[in-house]
């Protein structure tokens, strides 16, 4: 991994691919934490769903 690669992760940079990611979260061996990202979420779907614009309905006659 280069340098600037963790330097980005260590800012949070958006760029950063996941694996790199995944890999320093396995050298620091939280790996088994990272399984925790992907679970299912029920009340943040929920929040996140309740943002979402509702369509509204045209009536034709």
């Amino acid at each position: 991994m280069s340098l600037m690669t963790l330097r980005g992760i260590e800012r949070g940079r958006p760029g950063v691919t996941i694996g790199a990611y995944a890999a320093v979260l396995q050298v620091l061996g939280l790996d088994g934490d990272f399984d925790a990202v992907a679970a299912a979420d029920p009340l943040g779907r929920e929040l996140q769903d309740s943002n979402l614009k509702q369509r509204q309905r045209v009536v034709r006659r």
